[in-house]
């Protein structure tokens, strides 16, 4: 996985957790997402970005992603909208807000469709 890909998946989780306020499953899930991809640097990064300020961490990180991710092929996109889902499921559910940024996401990178389908699986 290369740096950037590691930015990507650690932001996307922390913008995601932090939407309604990061829990403590969600910041282990965090730091042992960056121990398993040797991403120290990329969680700090991330972290920091949504800490420059709260309230508009989701819509820069939504510009910052829309820029890169638009270049990924569909099924790696899925793949990433899939993650963000199963890592809300940890804590046994996904509140509307998650639910509602997920589903924004999924419509700027052409896979709500897919979002769906996986949802009601």
């Amino acid at each position: 996985m290369t740096t950037e890909e590691k930015k990507v998946y650690l932001l996307l989780k922390a913008v995601i957790y932090h939407y309604h306020g990061l829990d403590e499953v969600e910041q282990h899930d965090l730091e042992k997402i960056a121990a398993d991809f040797n991403a120290p640097e990329e969680l700090a990064w991330a972290l920091h970005f949504v800490a420059e300020d709260y309230l508009t961490a989701f819509d820069r990180a939504r510009a910052y992603l829309n820029d890169i991710i638009g270049d990924y092929p569909k099924n790696k996109r899925i793949d990433l909208i899939n993650m963000v889902w199963q890592s809300n499921n940890l804590k046994g559910y996904v509140t509307e807000m998650e639910a509602t940024a997920m589903l924004k996401l999924a419509r700027d990178w052409n896979v709500e469709k897919e979002l769906i389908e996986l949802v009601l699986k």
